[in-house]
Formats: C-alpha cells, structure tokens, sequence
C-alpha cells in the first residue's frame, strides 16, 4: 500500500512525534508499504513564535495539493494540527477523501503554558480538526477518556514501541559524576516543567540531556546541574543508562517515549501520576509516581533496573506498526 504521511513535525526536528513517524515508516517499509512523509522541509518556513527551533511552513497549499496529487496515495495519515495538517485536511475534504489522525500532542495545554488563551477554546478548534478524521489516534487510554469527556469521536489507539538493542544497560561509569545520577531527557521547553525537577533538593547529580527554548535561561538559573545538550544514537543510549534515575516532570505529554527509552536502558522513571506515565509506568513496579517528586525521585532509586529491563522489553515497534496500519482508512 502507499501511504502518505503529512506531518508538520518532520526532521530535522528532534521529538517524539519525529521518532515516532520515522520508527513506524521503518517497519511499514520492512512489511512491503511504501510510505511518503511530507513536512515542512519541502516548503518555505517561519519559525514557531517562542520556539524558533520548529520551522512551519507558509504558503504550502497548493504546493501540497499538487505532490498529493503527484504522488497518488491509497491512503493519507495527517500528524499534526500545523499548517501542512490544516492545508492535507481541506484537500481531503475538497475531493471527498478518507483520512486518519493523530493526537500527538496536548496542544491546548501546551498553548495555555505560552499564551493567554482560554483552554476552552483551543479544544474547540483541535476537536473541530480532528472532527472529520475517519481515526483519531491515540496512544493512551486516558488521553483516549480525556478527549472523549471533550466531545471527540472516532477514537482509536495507537501504542508506542521502543528500540531494546539501542537502549540497553550499559556500563554507568560513562558519567563520572557524584551519584546517584538523576537525568532528564528531552526538549528544554516551558510545557516540559522542567524546573519542578531543577529545583529538587537531591543528592548526586542532576544531568539534563536535551535543548530548547527555555534552555539558555534555565542554565543560567541553575548552573549546579550538568547541561550536555541534544544527544542521537549511541550517545543517547549511553546516557541514558548512566543515570541512577530518570525524572519526568511533565504534566502535559500524551505518552513520552522517553519513559520507555530510560526503562529498556534499566533506569526507573519518576514522574507525578498525570496521562502518560500512568499509562507507561503505574502498576509496572519500574517506577514511581507521586504528586511530591522528590519523594518520587527516592522511591524510584529502590527499584532494581532488571525490573525496568523487563518490564519494557514488551514494548515492540512493529506492533505499533501493525496498530497504525489497521487504523488506516484507504481510499475505495
């Protein structure tokens, strides 16, 4: 089958939506499907008002209209709420074609953290995008209840896998800091909350791997905590399995791949009982989740790292594939 991708969150981004997007493109491409991902390096871009570092493009329209036409796809998955999500959508609709969604991210929430505008509001204008959608899919059931309780429908699940061979155990001497390690991995970003594990009263170290908008001003407000900046591959996977603990601080995320990629690596995860980590952690002995995260934090460090081992080695990214793919509705 050939499926097209339409995604306003594309490299050289670094996310989880773009981890996500490339992983299960792999696997698709592994069975036989051939898979087309546009972003927004295709088209002329601006910067995302108070995160630079996400270019979204302008103008794109017609351009997109013209490749989905050249590219004749059997069906169209659209990512992202952006402007290419907006411009694949009204094609659809215009020549009557089917099409499926996702719900990556909280994006009312995350508007509310930067902007004053009324939750209320921004649900209003996701749900009215996501309201012709054939599947909206997401990764959780409680993100699936929370966007039910707000009037969303078509609702399917999407899980998440994660790469076991890349992010393993491995040798913690690869940071020579004071233990216990307590590490952070992702965007240095206002949604991600980072300063509820900044401001922890911790022993060791805090290490935040990872960069951002907010990073700048948060390193000169922290400078006792080790900021090593954006990590890939094998780099990542070193750190990750270096740490002590893994500290998830935010409220906002409707899955975090991280959790997983700290978990496979034999790291236990701290977080606070929010949609997410409830989904990934709670109940699966490799974590610990509390509304004080420094007791979170201390719980955490009595888990032994085989447990979380373990625990994520039944996380696979081909049957996130295999989920993605039946929730397609092809055209007829």
């Amino acid at each position: 089958m050939n499926i097209l991708i339409v995604s306003d969150a594309w490299h050289p981004q670094v996310n989880g939506v773009v981890r996500t997007i490339g992983t299960v493109r792999e696997e698709l491409e592994a069975m036989g499907h051939s898979v087309e991902v546009i972003g927004p390096d295709r088209f002329r871009t601006l910067p995302m008002p108070s995160y630079p570092e996400i270019r979204l493009a302008v103008g794109a329209k017609r351009r997109l209209w013209a490749m989905i036409e050249g590219l004749r796809p059997d069906c169209i998955h659209i990512a992202t709420e952006g402007p290419l999500g907006f411009a694949a959508r009204s094609y659809c609709l215009k020549h009557g074609k089917p099409f499926t969604t996702a719900y990556h991210t909280r994006f009312p929430e995350y508007v509310r953290d930067r902007a004053p505008i009324p939750l209320a509001l921004s649900y209003a204008v996701v749900r009215r995008f996501h309201k012709p959608s054939s599947a909206v899919m997401v990764a959780t059931q409680t993100i699936e209840d929370a966007l039910k309780t707000r009037g969303f429908a078509n609702i399917r699940r999407w899980t998440r896998g994660v790469d076991t061979e890349l992010f393993r155990p491995r040798d913690k001497d690869f940071l020579d800091l004071p233990r216990p390690v307590s590490m952070y991995v992702g965007r240095v970003a206002v949604e991600k909350n980072l300063e509820d594990f900044l401001r922890l009263d911790l022993p060791g170290s805090k290490v935040v791997v990872g960069d951002g908008p907010a990073r700048e001003e948060l390193q000169r407000k922290y400078p006792g905590v080790h900021w090593v900046g954006a990590k890939h591959g094998e780099e990542l996977a070193k750190h990750y399995a270096a740490a002590d603990v893994f500290v998830f601080p935010s409220r906002t995320d409707t899955f975090g791949l991280v959790l997983l990629e700290a978990l496979a690596s034999g790291v236990p995860v701290a977080a606070y009982p929010v949609p997410g980590p409830l989904d990934v952690v709670d109940g699966s002995g490799a974590g610990c989740l509390d509304e004080d995260l420094k007791r979170a934090v201390e719980g955490a460090l009595a888990i032994p790292g085989q447990a979380c081992r373990d625990y994520a080695l039944g996380y696979s990214w081909r049957r996130s594939a295999e989920q993605f793919l039946s929730n397609l509705r092809p055209f007829t």
